[in-house]
C-alpha cells in the first residue's frame, strides 16, 4: 500500500493499519533516539507522543498528504519532540545551577559550552562575548534562564519593561550584525 493510500486508510479509522505503521517504524526510531542519550523509558514516551502527534494532524487535517514517506514524516516530528524535550532539559538544568545572588557568568559558559560546538555556535559564542556587560546580561536572563520581560525589569532594577524590551532588541540587533 502507497502512503497516501494508508493515509486515506488512517482517516477512515483503520486501525490495522494505524498497528502496522507503529510496530514497523518503533524499531527504527528507537535506533535513531538512541543517538541522543535517551532512555528507553523517554524514548517509549516519545514515541508515543509521535504517534499521537501523527494522528492527530490526519484528524485536523494538517496532513492531507505525504510529500515524504511515512517514515521520514514520523521521524521529524520526533526530531522536533526529541530537540525541544533536550532544550528544556538544558534550560532547566541552567535555571538550576543559579542562584539569585551569585549570577556567575564563567559558570554559566561551563555548563552552557561543555558540549563540543558547530563552527556556528562558536561565533556565536565570540560574537556574544564582544557585547557590552548589559546586553550579555538581559539576553541570558531572557533565552538561558528564561526570564519574561517583567521579570528581567526588577532583577535588572529597569523602571518600565518596555525599556528592556528595547535594550533586548537592541542587543539581539548587535549581536546579529557581529556575527556577519
Amino acid at each position: 500500500m502507497k502512503e497516501n493510500q494508508i493515509l486515506e486508510e488512517l482517516k477512515r479509522g483503520n486501525d490495522e493499519v494505524l498497528e502496522k505503521i507503529y510496530l514497523d517504524y518503533k524499531k527504527p526510531f528507537f535506533n535513531f533516539a538512541k543517538k541522543f542519550n535517551i532512555n528507553n523509558e523517554e524514548i517509549t514516551d516519545i514515541y508515543q507522543d509521535v504517534i499521537l502527534a501523527f494522528i492527530e494532524n490526519i484528524k485536523t487535517g494538517k496532513l492531507v498528504r505525504f510529500d515524504s514517506t511515512i517514515k521520514t514524516y514520523l521521524f521529524s516530528i520526533g526530531k522536533h519532540v526529541i530537540y525541544n524535550k533536550i532544550k528544556k532539559e538544558n534550560k532547566l538544568q541552567i535555571v538550576d545551577s543559579f542562584k539569585e545572588s551569585d549570577f556567575n557568568k564563567e559558570k554559566e559558559y561551563e555548563i552552557l559550552f561543555l558540549q563540543e560546538l558547530s563552527d556556528k555556535q562558536q561565533l556565536l559564542k565570540k560574537s556574544f562575548d564582544l557585547l557590552g556587560e548589559k546586553c550579555q546580561q538581559i539576553l541570558t536572563l531572557f533565552y538561558f534562564r528564561g526570564f519574561n520581560l517583567e521579570e528581567i525589569t526588577t532583577h535588572l532594577g529597569y523602571y518600565h519593561k518596555d525599556v528592556v524590551k528595547s535594550q533586548k532588541s537592541r542587543c539581539l540587533k548587535s549581536l546579529k550584525d557581529k556575527m556577519i
